[in-house]
Parts: C-alpha cells; structure tokens; sequence
C-alpha cells in the first residue's frame, strides 16, 4: 500500500500528475481541482494517494490532503461509483462543498459532475448523509485548515451555517452559498445579519 509520496513534480497532463521520486516517474490520476492547486513544475509536491487495483493495471490516485482522501474514500465505497467517478466528483465539488450538498440533499449539484446521473446522485446522498458533517466544512474554512478554495480564519461557524441556511431560503443553491459565506471573514462579533449581506456581494460577482 502507497500511503502517500513525495518527489519534484515533473509535469501535468490531461488527468495526472508526473511526479519523480527517487528517479522513477509516478503517473499519479488527480481531480481538476487539486491539479489546479499544484506548484509550477519543478517544485516537490507530496500527494497522499490511494492505489487502485485491476486485473489489467494499477492506478495512483493522488490528494493534495488526507481529507481530500477521506472524502474519496467514501465516494469509492458507494455503490456504482468507482475511482474515476469519484475523481469526476471532486473535480466539480471540493470535498466541503460535497459535504454541503450532501446535508442539503442538493442531487443537482452532485450530478453535474460527468458520469454521474440523478439515480446515483441521489444514491450517495443517502448513503454518506451519516459518514459527512457541514459542521466540518464550515470549520475548515474557519481555521483555513484543508480548505482548497478560499477560507478565511477566525470564523464563527454557527452565524456562517445560519447565513447559508438564509441564502438557500432566498433561492441560491447550496454549494453556491456556502462558497460565498467561505468568502468573507466571519468574526466572533458579527451579527448574522452583516454576514449574509456581505455573501451576497460576493455572489452578485
């Protein structure tokens, strides 16, 4: 079992990275979001992964944090989604704002990653409604912990999952509120009231 490596990131192709340890060159399969979050080519990287097995090959799947792998560990473990569909998953939702669409029930927004239709959406909305906590994403973008999108630190997490309740009363789906509340800075002191009206700048752009 490959836990995790570390090694100069050589270069990025379609759907992996290359990434040199020791002379020998891992393909290592990642999600369009983390490939993003990758320093230039030169640089060392460490990618914890997780080894796919086949009758006819062996896949790498790497994840820029233990979280990431969790989450994909998950996904994996639900029926009819394989590694690549978990990858597909990732890559249209960070793993908080799986979390999110998972507590909303949001299956539109888990099933616009390709490959996944509305059966299997919903399928793992039932399935991981018990194994994933929103509590935990707004806490990441809280300590700015984890967080692969923007999080600012010192946040309050109950006024920030009340000001995502609001934007999703008004209308706006729920991965796209819990992006903008991620956005701003919720201190200890501040009222719901100014935190929602601060999402929704961010959202107006």
């Amino acid at each position: 079992m490959i836990t995790y490596i570390r090694g100069e990131l050589v270069s990025l192709e379609e759907d992996k990275a290359i990434v040199d340890v020791g002379g020998v060159g891992y393909g290592v399969f990642m999600s369009a979001q983390a490939m993003s979050l990758l320093p230039p080519a030169g640089n060392e990287v460490k990618l914890h992964t997780y080894l796919n097995v086949k009758e006819d090959a062996m896949q790498l799947f790497g994840f820029l944090t233990r979280d990431d792998l969790h989450v994909f560990k998950l996904l994996i473990g639900v029926s009819g989604i394989g590694p690549k569909g978990g990858q597909a998953i990732l890559s249209a939702l960070t793993p908080d704002e799986l979390r999110f669409a998972v507590m909303a029930g949001d299956v539109k927004a888990i099933s616009a990653a390709p490959g996944i239709g509305k059966k299997t959406a919903e399928k793992l909305i039932v399935e991981l409604r018990d194994k994933l906590s929103v509590e935990d994403a707004l806490e990441h973008a809280a300590s700015g912990k984890d967080v692969p999108v923007s999080g600012q630190a010192g946040g309050n997490t109950e006024i920030q999952s009340e000001a995502v309740q609001a934007l999703v009363a008004l209308g706006y789906g729920s991965t796209e509120a819990l992006r903008a509340v991620r956005q701003v800075e919720a201190t200890k002191d501040m009222e719901v009231e100014d935190l929602l009206k601060q999402s929704l700048k961010h959202m107006m752009f």
